[in-house]
C-alpha cells in the first residue's frame, strides 16, 4: 500500500491545484456542496533523483519511484454558517494530511474572507476538523458504552479514550496533545481522527515569492512551528505548469524560476520526514524501484515491502550504496572491491541502500 494523504484547506486556496501538480489528473476544483462530496483521489510519483543515477550505472527497463495516494476533499465550510464537512470521512483513513494554506493575492481569485491571513486560516481549518472529530467520538461515545459493559479490557480502554478526546475537543484542542501511552496511541490511531493526524502544512505562494520567504509565509511557519507542523511552500500554479511540459523542458524552466528541483520533491521529502518513512532501492535489469518503509525497519521487514513470502523466507541482504556505485561502476566491482555488503535479519536498514534479497520459501 502507497503512502496515503489527505488534502485539506478552506475553498480556493489551491487545493486541487495542488493536486494536479502531484497527480497530473487534470481534476477540477470544488467548494463545499451538496453534491460536491467526491474526492478527487489520484497517484503522486515521488521524484527521487538518486533512481536516475543509479541507471547511469545499471541498464534497466524502466524506473519505477515510490508513490503517495492523494485524495483531494472540497474546500471546508464553516460549520456556523451552516455548512457540513461530511465529506472528511473520505480521508480519516489517511496516514497525514496536507494543509494547503493561501499566501498569494489575486484580484482573480478573491479569498473567500476577503483578506489573505494564513493565521486565521489555519484556526478555521484545526477548528473545523475539531468539530468533525467531537461529531465523529460522540456518535462513537454510545457503542462505547454499551460494549464497556461487558467489561472487556479493550472495550473499557476504548471508552476512557473517546472520553478523554472528547473532554479535549471541548476545550478546542486537538486529539495529537492528548498525554497518552504509546498502547493508547495505537488505539486512538484505529478511531481515525483527524486531529490526530500528522499535518504538513502547504504554504501556496505566488510567483512574486516562489522561496516562501515573504512575511506572510514567515508569520505562518512562526504558527505552525507552536503545533510541530512543518511548512513546505509552494507555488502550486507553476508547479501545475511545470508537470505538463515535456520531462526535457523541466529542468530549463526550474533554472529559470531561480529553482534547483520541483517544490513537490521537497514537499514529498518533508512527508517522509514528518511519518518517519525512508526509501530503500532495488536495481536490475528488469526495473529500479525505490521502496518505502519506515525509518528503523529490518532487513527483513524491507524484504516484506516488496512480498510478504520475501521477509517469511529470508536469508541475508546484499547491500551496497549510490557512493560505492559511483566509485565502483559497477556491480561487479563493488563485490570484487569487498563493498558488497553482507546483512542478517537484524540489520536496521539505512536511506538510499541498494539492496538485493535472499530467500526460501
Amino acid at each position: 500500500m502507497p503512502l496515503e494523504v489527505g488534502i485539506v484547506g478552506l475553498p480556493l486556496v489551491g487545493k486541487t491545484t495542488l493536486f494536479n501538480a502531484l497527480t497530473a489528473a487534470g481534476a477540477e476544483a470544488t467548494a463545499y456542496t451538496k453534491a460536491s462530496t467526491k474526492p478527487n483521489v489520484g497517484i503522486a510519483r515521488i521524484d527521487d533523483a538518486r533512481l536516475r543515477e543509479i541507471n547511469q550505472y545499471i541498464a534497466t527497463e524502466r524506473i519505477v519511484p515510490a508513490t503517495i495516494q492523494v485524495v483531494d476533499v472540497a474546500g471546508l465550510a464553516r460549520s456556523a454558517d451552516g455548512g457540513s464537512n461530511k465529506f472528511l470521512a473520505h480521508i480519516r483513513d489517511m496516514d497525514a494530511l496536507l494543509h494547503v494554506v493561501r499566501c498569494f493575492r489575486s484580484d482573480q481569485v478573491p479569498h473567500v474572507d476577503g483578506s489573505i491571513d494564513p493565521i486565521r486560516d489555519v484556526d478555521t481549518v484545526e477548528t473545523e476538523l475539531i468539530y468533525a472529530d467531537f461529531e465523529q467520538v460522540t456518535a462513537a461515545l454510545d457503542r462505547a458504552r454499551r460494549a464497556a459493559k461487558s467489561g472487556e479490557r479493550e472495550a473499557i480502554a476504548r471508552l476512557e479514550l473517546l472520553e478523554k478526546a472528547l473532554a479535549g475537543l471541548n476545550q478546542g484542542k486537538p486529539v495529537r496533545d492528548l498525554a497518552v501511552s504509546p498502547e493508547q496511541q495505537k488505539l486512538i490511531r484505529s478511531m481515525g481522527l483527524l486531529t490526530n493526524k500528522k499535518v504538513l502544512t502547504v504554504a501556496n505562494v505566488g510567483e512574486d515569492d516562489i522561496h516562501g520567504r515573504g512575511e506572510v509565509v514567515q508569520k505562518l511557519r512562526e504558527r505552525c512551528a507552536q503545533a510541530g507542523s512543518p511548512v513546505v511552500a509552494i507555488c502550486a500554479k507553476l508547479e501545475a505548469e511545470i508537470v505538463e511540459l515535456p520531462e526535457s523542458d523541466r529542468s530549463e524552466m526550474l533554472r529559470a524560476m531561480g529553482l534547483s528541483e520541483p517544490a513537490l520533491s521537497v514537499l514529498a521529502r518533508e512527508a517522509y520526514r514528518l511519518l518517519g518513512l525512508q526509501s530503500f532501492f532495488t536495481a536490475g535489469p528488469k526495473e529500479i524501484r525505490a521502496w518505502t518503509i519506515p525509518i528503523g525497519a529490518t532487513a527483513p521487514q524491507a524484504a516484506g515491502a516488496i512480498h510478504t513470502d520475501f521477509e517469511r523466507g529470508f536469508i541475508r541482504a546484499e547491500i551496497y550504496t549510490l557512493d560505492d556505485l559511483r566509485q565502483y561502476k559497477t556491480e561487479a566491482a563493488i563485490k570484487a572491491a569487498g563493498r558488497m555488503r553482507v546483512e542478517g535479519k537484524n540489520y536496521v536498514m539505512k536511506d538510499g541502500d541498494i539492496t538485493h534479497f535472499l530467500f526460501n520459501v
